[in-house]
């Protein structure tokens, strides 16, 4: 999800890191995978490290021979309680597995609080279940809850950023996103923000993640994510769940994820350092974030009076919050991220960082 805003150049150029810097498909089931052993990862390690290493200027090399944490976040019940974020098991569940068909319920383990699936996406949201109760979200935020903008979202919306944002396009930004996620391929990935899909199609059908689970907070952007899943070829759904949650509540187990992804997003947030907190909460040692976002640098990066302006008059009208480099990189710093990375493209940029081992 983004708003656009300037033109840019297309010459690419990497930034030193810190100075460094969703009627049914048939057996469609959302959580089948959340405890399946990989069957395949020594292949799957050692293919995707072929292809890595062929692009990314690194020649470190994988022991596919050695156990690491990824094999087991990969089978660890990676859901929680947003409230008291321990793990939710579902209802009549013996066992540790959380596989379900649509319609059913998980609680958890510790409040007792109940979270219950329909046909498309796990509502893992604070406010799940309220009857009576309803919460006011920005405009920015509502207009993404809108049908219409998720219908339109791939078929407009998403490709102007190339145009007017400096953007690359989503394969491009995929493979520069493969580069930083190297360390954790294999594991398990978060598309936070996921809006219509279109990365969580990319992630899923690489074949380099155990498990993807598409996140997002509107209702209508999982819908049309879960139909343009049923609609995409060569992709295996089974290793696809959808999930509704607040980014600033995120509903997993504290250091049981190996990467979040959150293409076009981190301007959209309502409280940026709060969502970077809970991904950095979640993030196993050594996990990865990656991030595209527009940047503000110039005049706004230079006088500290007129970024103080800039950022009440986000706080005013309730809109986007762009941010400079160096603010990028002190949220990440802040919220216990380290090895902040940048590639950018005028107004674009692409930004990683991991939470320390």
């Amino acid at each position: 999800m983004a708003t656009v805003i300037g033109y840019a150049s297309t010459v690419f150029v990497s930034t030193p890191s810190s100075s460094s810097t969703h009627s049914t498909t048939p057996k469609f089931c959302f959580f089948k995978h959340l405890l399946k052993p990989i069957l395949r990862r020594k292949k799957l390690l050692l293919a995707s490290n072929i292809q890595a290493t062929a692009t990314a200027p690194s020649t470190d090399i994988i022991d596919i021979n050695q156990p690491d944490e990824r094999e087991l976040s990969a089978k660890t019940n990676i859901l929680a309680c947003p409230i008291c974020y321990n793990a939710v098991i579902q209802k009549g569940d013996t066992g540790l597995t959380i596989e379900t068909k649509p319609r059913s319920s998980f609680e958890c383990s510790t409040c007792k609080k109940s979270y219950y699936s329909n046909e498309i996406y796990l509502d893992l949201t604070v406010a799940s279940g309220a009857k009576d109760y309803t919460e006011s979200t920005p405009p920015s935020i509502e207009i993404f809850r809108t049908p219409l903008v998720s219908f339109l979202y791939e078929r407009g919306w998403r490709q102007s950023f190339s145009l007017w944002g400096g953007f690359p396009g989503p394969d491009k930004e995929f493979e520069l996103a493969k580069d930083y996620l190297k360390p954790v391929l294999g594991g398990n990935i978060i598309d936070a923000s996921c809006a219509s899909g279109l990365f969580t199609r990319l992630f899923s059908k690489s074949g380099l993640f155990s498990l993807v689970v598409a996140l997002d907070f509107s209702e209508s952007m999982l819908r049309q994510c879960h139909e343009f899943n049923k609609q995409e070829e060569g992709m295996p759904k089974e290793n696809v769940i959808l999930v509704r949650a607040d980014i600033a509540r995120l509903p997993f187990v504290s250091s049981s994820v190996d990467a979040v992804h959150a293409g076009a997003a981190l301007h959209c947030w309502p409280s940026p350092s709060s969502a970077v907190a809970e991904i950095s909460r979640i993030l196993r040692p050594g996990g990865v974030f990656v991030a595209t976002t527009y940047i503000v640098d110039g005049i706004y990066g230079t006088l500290p009076f007129l970024s103080t302006i800039r950022q009440n008059l986000v706080q005013l009208t309730s809109g986007h919050i762009f941010l400079s480099e160096s603010e990028l990189k002190d949220l990440c710093t802040a919220c216990g991220l380290v090895d902040f990375t940048c590639v950018r493209n005028g107004p674009f940029i692409m930004l990683s960082a991991t939470k320390p081992c």
